[in-house]
């Protein structure tokens, strides 16, 4: 029998060396809407918020093209959102990941997303003259005048929100290569 104060148990493991400290060049809280960073993230929720809201406004006269606009403008204003707040919330101090990495992976991937919505945007625009039945006498066209100003408005903005993704994922890259070197 082990006396009452042995134990037969080891001690646990020290988890500092399986749970690397968080690399974190960005500040937490309000702070980080006073960085370039924070302000282009804000932009992209802002001008995603106008992209799906334009895109929502019309009849969808394409559901292919426009359902896939509709779908990487709100999953990239979520995800935009939750990055967001990880940092606003002091969150990325706490979880032990590269955010710098992170960022740009995100960024990256939500760019060619995004520019890809915007050409499927932009090419439902310019189908606006086609009839809607190309075996009908009626020449009612695919987008009335209407949906025609609603169609172009969520090209340009689509089009601002895949910039402003482009110009995170540049930061995003020099601050990762900045601290990597």
């Amino acid at each position: 029998m082990l006396p009452r104060a042995a134990s037969s148990m080891p001690p646990p493991p020290n988890p500092s060396p399986y749970f690397p400290p968080a690399r974190v060049t960005l500040p937490s809280g309000l702070e980080i809407l006073r960085t370039f960073s924070g302000a282009v993230i804000f932009l992209e929720i802002l001008f995603g918020t106008i992209v799906w809201i334009l895109v929502a406004s019309t009849q969808v006269p394409l559901p292919l093209l426009q359902g896939w606009v509709m779908f990487v403008a709100v999953t990239a204003w979520f995800l935009s959102i939750v990055f967001l707040s990880v940092f606003l919330f002091g969150y990325a101090n706490r979880i032990a990941v590269n955010w710098n990495q992170a960022d740009f992976i995100f960024h990256g991937a939500t760019f060619v997303f995004y520019f890809g919505a915007f050409l499927l945007q932009a090419a439902t625009t310019s189908l606006h003259h086609f009839p809607r039945k190309f075996n009908s006498t009626a020449q009612e066209r695919i987008l009335t005048g209407h949906e025609y100003n609603i169609s172009i408005a969520a090209s340009i903005f689509a089009f601002a929100t895949a910039v402003c993704y482009g110009f995170s994922t540049a930061l995003a890259l020099r601050r990762w290569r900045l601290n990597n070197s």
